[in-house]
């Protein structure tokens, strides 16, 4: 039987395993601390679902209440991940299905979720659930490092550039 529960962190080793099947290596310690943030946050909703009685964790959904200057607010779907041996068996939907109810309970009007574009079946799947595709996007990076590693603190960064310690 399907159950959807909220994760824990003696489930990040398994977390960790389905992060890999989407591409994305993380060691079960780096997740661990990862989830024990997110779990932390009454903005962010992480949920499981398997079968109890065989203690298995088949999908996993990270999902967060934000808010933007240029939409306000609204939630995101972060991260969906359905083990590829018990895809097309529910989980995903289920999973989703929890995460829209919670969205519903903080008034949230919409949920928003981001799928590269090389996973077809992602799309699909979602436009399946009711989800309508609405832009296309590029995603841009540029590694940074960190304030220890460039000499900044968050306080001089906020300020860098504006002129205002000039004033």
């Amino acid at each position: 039987m399907l159950t959807v529960r909220a994760a824990r962190l003696d489930d990040a080793p398994r977390l960790s395993m389905l992060t890999a099947q989407l591409g994305y290596a993380a060691d079960a310690a780096a997740l661990a601390g990862r989830l024990e943030r997110c779990l932390a946050r009454p903005d962010h909703l992480v949920l499981v679902a398997g079968d109890p009685e065989t203690g298995s964790v088949d999908g996993w959904i990270h999902a967060a209440d934000t808010e933007t200057l240029e939409v306000g607010r609204h939630g995101v779907i972060l991260g969906l991940v359905v083990d590829a041996r018990a895809r097309r068996t529910g989980v995903g939907r289920a999973l989703v299905a929890a995460a829209e109810r919670w969205a519903a309970v903080r008034g949230l009007a919409d949920l928003w979720v981001r799928s590269n574009v090389v996973r077809v079946a992602a799309h699909a799947f979602y436009a399946g659930l009711g989800y309508e595709r609405i832009k296309t996007q590029h995603v841009y990076r540029r590694r940074i490092g960190t304030a220890a590693a460039t000499g900044l603190d968050r306080s001089a960064a906020v300020g860098a550039g504006s002129g205002s310690e000039d004033q």
